[in-house]
């Protein structure tokens, strides 16, 4: 079984419930090592230093903050376990969030969270609230040197965590969000109504993969068998010049039929009228 990534309980008024936290997704890449032409041997990065002029072991590592070039404030490991707050044994929930109200956006990182044994009664009570009141939790957690502040939320009957990004670590992009002057016709909007149904399906996560990984892990097999892939090039789209043509021909191409705008109230008032 993975190795757990903290230990330590999570506590909600004064119900405490034994945990253990572990990785819940983590990407799967094939990785390229930098190697060198003339040789073919992978190149490295050693701990090298420079003034003693060798590389050292990592049991001569210890961590530091360079206040001015050149110069460090040196900090040890029993320093940092001095200094490490409350929420790093215990994950206290400060409040209780409608889920509606977190745009996915602040998700960082995921963590699935077990109880330790004899702790499954308290577990399945947090689970069993939450469940009932589609609420999730935020609390704090301190570890790998940071403080975190996480989600705690239902999922396939379990505990999961989300890391949460912070306000400032959110980008503003000048422009995202604007108000654009641009006038859609009804008929347009109806058919782009119609056209995300007919793309609309049920979300299956086993259906999606990353092809470029797929291409990248069979090129490598060719090659290890002296072999060459060739790849079909791919059809280029046309640039889109009349929307309303390119929206009925994608409902062509789905097999729907355009449906015609229901007009607005105001619009059939005033064709009563003429």
């Amino acid at each position: 079984m993975a190795s757990a990534v903290w230990k330590g309980m999570i506590s909600f008024g004064l119900v405490s419930i034994p945990i253990r936290l572990y990785v819940a997704a983590r990407a799967k890449r094939t990785h390229l090592h930098q190697i060198h032409k003339k040789c073919h041997t992978r190149l490295k990065q050693p701990l090298f230093c420079p003034h003693c002029n060798r590389i050292v072991e990592r049991s001569e590592v210890i961590k530091g903050y360079e206040y001015e070039p050149g110069q460090y404030v040196l900090i040890d490991d029993d320093e940092i376990k001095k200094i490490m707050p409350p929420s790093g044994k215990t994950m206290e929930i400060l409040t209780f969030l409608e889920q509606s109200d977190v745009d996915p956006i602040y998700f960082d990182s995921s963590f699935v969270a077990l109880p330790e044994a004899h702790a499954e009664k308290p577990y399945r009570l947090l689970l069993k609230a939450l469940e009932d009141t589609k609420k999730m939790g935020l609390a704090k957690v301190t570890m790998h040197q940071r403080e975190y502040t996480v989600f705690i939320r239902t999922r396939n009957n379990g505990l999961t965590l989300h890391t949460m990004y912070y306000q400032n670590e959110i980008a503003a992009v000048e422009g995202y969000g604007k108000d654009y002057d641009v006038k859609l016709k009804p008929e347009e909007v109806k058919l782009a109504d119609q056209l995300v149904e007919s793309l609309s399906s049920p979300f299956r996560p086993e259906e999606y993969k990353d092809e470029f990984q797929e291409r990248l892990n069979e090129l490598i097999e060719a090659k290890l068998k002296g072999k060459t892939i060739t790849v079909a090039p791919e059809e280029r789209k046309a640039p889109v010049i009349d929307m309303m043509e390119a929206l009925k021909k994608s409902l062509a191409g789905r097999g729907a039929r355009p449906q015609k705008a229901t007009p607005a109230h105001g619009d059939r008032q005033r064709r009563k009228a003429g």
